[in-house]
Protein backbone atom coordinates (compact mmCIF):
# COMPACT_ATOMS: atom_id res chain seq x y z
CA UNK A 1 0.00 0.00 0.00
CA UNK A 2 1.33 3.34 -1.17
CA UNK A 3 1.38 5.50 2.00
CA UNK A 4 -0.19 8.83 1.87
CA UNK A 5 2.37 12.05 1.00
CA UNK A 6 2.89 14.84 3.27
CA UNK A 7 0.74 17.51 2.66
CA UNK A 8 3.04 21.07 3.83
CA UNK A 9 1.25 23.63 2.30
CA UNK A 10 -1.46 25.25 -0.06
CA UNK A 11 -1.88 27.87 -2.64
CA UNK A 12 -5.08 28.10 -3.80
CA UNK A 13 -5.95 23.84 -4.95
CA UNK A 14 -2.10 23.63 -5.35
CA UNK A 15 -0.66 21.39 -3.07
CA UNK A 16 2.96 21.57 -2.24
CA UNK A 17 4.21 17.85 -0.53
CA UNK A 18 7.25 16.67 1.14
CA UNK A 19 8.78 15.33 -1.78
CA UNK A 20 8.83 18.12 -3.50
CA UNK A 21 10.72 19.60 -1.26
CA UNK A 22 13.41 17.15 -0.46
CA UNK A 23 13.75 17.30 -4.76
CA UNK A 24 13.80 20.94 -4.73
CA UNK A 25 16.33 20.43 -2.05
CA UNK A 26 18.17 17.83 -4.13
CA UNK A 27 18.73 19.91 -7.40
CA UNK A 28 20.22 23.18 -4.81
CA UNK A 29 23.60 23.92 -5.28
CA UNK A 30 26.22 21.77 -3.14
CA UNK A 31 27.81 24.93 -2.09
CA UNK A 32 24.12 26.16 -0.62
CA UNK A 33 22.74 22.97 0.74
CA UNK A 34 23.97 22.59 3.73
CA UNK A 35 22.07 26.20 5.18
CA UNK A 36 18.69 24.42 3.83
CA UNK A 37 18.99 21.40 5.84
CA UNK A 38 17.88 22.95 8.98
CA UNK A 39 14.46 23.44 10.12
CA UNK A 40 14.42 27.12 9.51
CA UNK A 41 16.29 26.43 5.89
CA UNK A 42 13.28 24.21 4.92
CA UNK A 43 11.04 26.61 5.72
CA UNK A 44 12.76 28.98 3.55
CA UNK A 45 12.52 26.12 0.54
CA UNK A 46 8.50 25.44 1.27
CA UNK A 47 8.26 29.45 1.16
CA UNK A 48 10.04 29.24 -2.26
CA UNK A 49 7.99 27.00 -3.92
CA UNK A 50 4.34 29.31 -2.35
CA UNK A 51 6.07 31.85 -4.27
CA UNK A 52 6.17 29.96 -7.59
CA UNK A 53 3.04 28.70 -7.00
CA UNK A 54 1.71 32.11 -6.63
CA UNK A 55 3.88 32.95 -9.99
CA UNK A 56 2.00 30.61 -11.37
CA UNK A 57 -1.64 31.67 -10.64
CA UNK A 58 -0.75 35.08 -11.77
CA UNK A 59 0.61 34.08 -15.25
CA UNK A 60 -2.60 32.04 -15.85
CA UNK A 61 -4.99 34.63 -14.65
CA UNK A 62 -2.97 37.47 -17.01
CA UNK A 63 -2.98 34.38 -19.72
CA UNK A 64 1.08 34.90 -19.76
CA UNK A 65 0.76 31.39 -21.90
CA UNK A 66 -1.20 33.37 -25.05
CA UNK A 67 1.83 36.19 -25.48
CA UNK A 68 4.01 35.04 -28.61
CA UNK A 69 7.17 35.45 -26.73
CA UNK A 70 6.25 32.11 -24.11
CA UNK A 71 5.08 30.22 -27.27
CA UNK A 72 8.35 30.53 -28.82
CA UNK A 73 9.99 30.00 -26.20
CA UNK A 74 7.91 26.72 -25.05
CA UNK A 75 8.56 25.38 -28.45
CA UNK A 76 12.46 26.04 -28.26
CA UNK A 77 12.24 23.74 -24.69
CA UNK A 78 9.68 21.38 -26.26
CA UNK A 79 11.89 20.86 -28.66
CA UNK A 80 15.34 20.25 -26.79
CA UNK A 81 13.27 17.90 -24.61
CA UNK A 82 12.24 16.24 -28.03
CA UNK A 83 16.21 15.79 -28.53
CA UNK A 84 17.28 14.80 -25.24
CA UNK A 85 14.12 12.54 -25.26
CA UNK A 86 15.43 11.09 -28.76
CA UNK A 87 18.79 10.94 -27.66
CA UNK A 88 17.79 8.68 -24.72
CA UNK A 89 15.79 6.15 -27.45
CA UNK A 90 18.55 5.85 -29.28
CA UNK A 91 20.65 4.18 -26.49
CA UNK A 92 17.55 2.30 -24.93
CA UNK A 93 18.39 -1.46 -24.12
CA UNK A 94 21.73 -0.99 -24.59
CA UNK A 95 23.84 -2.93 -22.21
CA UNK A 96 26.85 -5.32 -21.95
CA UNK A 97 27.96 -8.51 -20.86
CA UNK A 98 30.63 -9.34 -18.33
CA UNK A 99 32.34 -11.04 -21.54
CA UNK A 100 32.15 -7.97 -23.48
CA UNK A 101 33.39 -6.11 -20.39
CA UNK A 102 36.52 -8.43 -20.15
CA UNK A 103 36.96 -8.42 -23.75
CA UNK A 104 37.73 -4.54 -23.26
CA UNK A 105 40.02 -4.85 -20.34
CA UNK A 106 42.20 -7.51 -22.71
CA UNK A 107 42.39 -4.84 -25.17
CA UNK A 108 43.18 -2.07 -22.45
CA UNK A 109 45.50 -3.90 -20.18
CA UNK A 110 47.98 -0.78 -20.23
CA UNK A 111 44.80 1.56 -18.42
CA UNK A 112 44.84 -0.42 -15.57
CA UNK A 113 48.62 -1.25 -15.17
CA UNK A 114 50.08 0.14 -12.07
CA UNK A 115 53.45 1.76 -13.09
CA UNK A 116 56.88 1.81 -11.24
CA UNK A 117 57.28 4.64 -8.48
CA UNK A 118 59.21 6.16 -5.73
CA UNK A 119 59.44 7.36 -2.52
CA UNK A 120 62.20 10.58 -2.45
CA UNK A 121 63.43 13.53 -0.95
CA UNK A 122 66.14 16.12 -2.19
CA UNK A 123 68.01 19.37 -1.53
CA UNK A 124 68.15 21.37 -4.43
CA UNK A 125 71.20 24.40 -4.30
CA UNK A 126 72.56 27.24 -6.58
CA UNK A 127 75.81 25.76 -7.20
CA UNK A 128 78.20 22.65 -7.20
CA UNK A 129 80.01 23.49 -4.63
CA UNK A 130 77.31 24.09 -1.91
CA UNK A 131 75.79 20.84 -3.48
CA UNK A 132 79.18 19.53 -2.32
CA UNK A 133 79.98 20.92 0.65
CA UNK A 134 76.51 19.40 2.32
CA UNK A 135 76.99 15.92 0.51
CA UNK A 136 80.29 15.81 2.22
CA UNK A 137 78.09 16.84 5.63
CA UNK A 138 75.96 13.99 4.86
CA UNK A 139 78.48 11.59 4.40
CA UNK A 140 79.60 12.22 7.39
CA UNK A 141 76.16 11.19 9.43
CA UNK A 142 74.39 14.67 9.23
CA UNK A 143 69.92 14.51 8.99
CA UNK A 144 69.04 15.11 5.89
CA UNK A 145 65.95 16.39 6.68
CA UNK A 146 67.09 18.89 8.72
CA UNK A 147 69.68 19.78 6.23
CA UNK A 148 67.10 20.03 3.34
CA UNK A 149 65.26 22.52 6.11
CA UNK A 150 68.36 24.73 6.46
CA UNK A 151 69.66 24.60 2.48
CA UNK A 152 67.22 23.73 -0.03
CA UNK A 153 65.74 26.35 -2.11
CA UNK A 154 62.71 24.19 -3.17
CA UNK A 155 59.54 24.88 -1.20
CA UNK A 156 59.63 20.98 -0.13
CA UNK A 157 62.68 21.69 2.42
CA UNK A 158 59.20 22.74 4.31
CA UNK A 159 58.59 18.82 4.76
CA UNK A 160 62.65 18.20 4.76
CA UNK A 161 62.84 17.79 1.08
CA UNK A 162 60.38 15.11 1.07
CA UNK A 163 58.70 15.38 -3.14
CA UNK A 164 56.58 12.00 -2.09
CA UNK A 165 55.87 9.11 -4.59
CA UNK A 166 56.01 9.81 -7.91
CA UNK A 167 56.07 7.87 -11.44
CA UNK A 168 58.94 7.91 -13.80
CA UNK A 169 58.13 11.18 -16.56
CA UNK A 170 56.86 13.33 -13.21
CA UNK A 171 60.32 14.70 -12.85
CA UNK A 172 62.95 16.60 -15.28
CA UNK A 173 64.73 13.77 -17.00
CA UNK A 174 68.38 13.83 -15.48
CA UNK A 175 66.40 13.39 -12.13
CA UNK A 176 63.84 11.06 -13.14
CA UNK A 177 67.16 8.76 -14.62
CA UNK A 178 68.94 9.34 -11.25
CA UNK A 179 66.52 8.45 -8.92
CA UNK A 180 65.18 5.27 -10.79
CA UNK A 181 68.47 4.38 -11.10
CA UNK A 182 69.22 4.34 -7.18
CA UNK A 183 69.10 1.88 -4.20
CA UNK A 184 66.89 2.31 -1.42
CA UNK A 185 68.43 4.22 1.33
CA UNK A 186 71.12 5.82 -1.25
CA UNK A 187 72.12 9.77 -0.84
CA UNK A 188 72.95 10.71 -4.73
CA UNK A 189 75.86 12.76 -5.99
CA UNK A 190 74.97 16.22 -7.23
CA UNK A 191 72.51 15.70 -10.09
CA UNK A 192 72.11 19.01 -12.07
CA UNK A 193 69.33 19.88 -14.09
CA UNK A 194 67.91 23.49 -15.32
CA UNK A 195 66.99 24.27 -11.51
CA UNK A 196 70.35 24.15 -10.00
CA UNK A 197 72.08 20.82 -8.15
CA UNK A 198 70.03 18.21 -6.54
CA UNK A 199 71.23 15.97 -3.40
CA UNK A 200 68.40 12.60 -3.45
CA UNK A 201 67.60 10.39 -1.12
CA UNK A 202 65.82 7.07 -2.10
CA UNK A 203 63.34 5.95 0.47
CA UNK A 204 61.16 3.61 -1.45
CA UNK A 205 60.70 1.79 -4.52
CA UNK A 206 57.31 0.53 -5.34
CA UNK A 207 56.80 -2.18 -8.62
CA UNK A 208 54.45 -1.83 -10.86
CA UNK A 209 51.96 -4.48 -11.39
CA UNK A 210 48.94 -5.58 -13.72
CA UNK A 211 45.63 -4.99 -12.13
CA UNK A 212 42.93 -8.35 -12.26
CA UNK A 213 40.05 -8.43 -13.94
CA UNK A 214 38.44 -8.61 -10.86
CA UNK A 215 39.50 -5.80 -9.24
CA UNK A 216 38.07 -3.53 -12.15
CA UNK A 217 35.15 -5.54 -13.60
CA UNK A 218 33.25 -2.32 -12.76
CA UNK A 219 35.09 0.32 -14.90
CA UNK A 220 35.54 -1.93 -17.08
CA UNK A 221 31.74 -2.53 -17.58
CA UNK A 222 31.15 1.24 -17.40
CA UNK A 223 34.21 1.86 -20.16
CA UNK A 224 32.87 -0.84 -22.56
CA UNK A 225 28.79 0.38 -22.12
CA UNK A 226 30.00 4.00 -22.62
CA UNK A 227 31.58 2.53 -26.21
CA UNK A 228 28.89 0.55 -27.32
CA UNK A 229 26.18 3.23 -26.55
CA UNK A 230 28.91 5.61 -28.71
CA UNK A 231 28.90 3.16 -31.41
CA UNK A 232 25.05 2.82 -31.54
CA UNK A 233 24.71 6.57 -31.19
CA UNK A 234 26.99 7.11 -34.54
CA UNK A 235 25.46 4.48 -36.50
CA UNK A 236 22.14 6.23 -36.36
CA UNK A 237 23.84 9.02 -37.09
CA UNK A 238 24.66 7.69 -40.34
CA UNK A 239 21.52 6.12 -41.02
CA UNK A 240 19.91 9.41 -40.37
CA UNK A 241 22.28 11.69 -42.96
CA UNK A 242 21.03 9.09 -45.36
CA UNK A 243 17.57 9.75 -45.12
CA UNK A 244 17.27 13.55 -44.12
CA UNK A 245 19.01 16.34 -46.67
CA UNK A 246 21.92 18.57 -44.69
CA UNK A 247 23.12 21.93 -45.73
CA UNK A 248 26.41 23.38 -44.36
CA UNK A 249 26.91 27.35 -44.42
Amino acid sequence: MTQDRKLLAKVEDACIYEDQVVEFIKRMDPALLNQFKKTDGIAHVIGELVHQELLLLDAKKKHYDQEEDFKEALSLTKDNLLKSYAFSKTLEGIDVTEEEAREFFEENKNIFASKDSVNASHILLATEEEAKEIKDKLDQGEDFSELAKKHSTCPSKDNGGNLGTFQPGQMVKAFDEAVFSMEVGEISEPVKTEFGYHLIKLHSKNKGYQKKFEDVKDQCMQEALRLKQQKAYLERMEELKKEYTITYY
